[in-house]
């Protein structure tokens, strides 16, 4: 069985940091693309960053670019959030393509597995 399992969400101040990660089993997911992905209260949920099967490029949405980073080793998948602002508070989500060695996607319609979520409130 597939499944998605992020941790290390929390509440934090606004300018720090702090680390997601996403583990992934049930099949060989260091052949796949991930994502993550975020939903606000009364949003829609949108992109974050995405990482391609072999971790060689990484894409980021323009709001987080140069404040996140993400990273993989294998079957987990990391996001490293630094310089937070109260406008990223969300639930947080991991994601992964359902095509071996596809590269990322900007689309939550482009990823087949999530994660249930993982709650990120920035404080001011």
């Amino acid at each position: 069985q597939v499944q998605l399992v992020e941790s290390g969400g929390g509440l934090v101040q606004v300018g720090g940091s702090v680390r997601l990660s996403c583990v992934a089993s049930g099949r060989s997911f260091s052949r796949y693309a991930m994502g993550w992905f975020r939903q606000a209260p009364g949003k829609e949920r949108e992109f974050v960053a995405a990482i391609t099967w072999s971790g060689g490029g990484t894409y980021y949405a323009d709001s987080v670019k140069g404040r996140f980073t993400t990273s993989r080793d294998n079957a987990i998948m990391y996001l490293q959030m630094n310089s937070l602002k109260p406008e990223d508070t969300a639930v947080y989500y991991c994601a992964a393509r359902g095509r071996e060695y596809s590269g990322g996607s900007v689309s939550p319609n482009g990823y087949n597995y999530w994660g249930q979520g993982t709650q990120v409130t920035v404080s001011s």
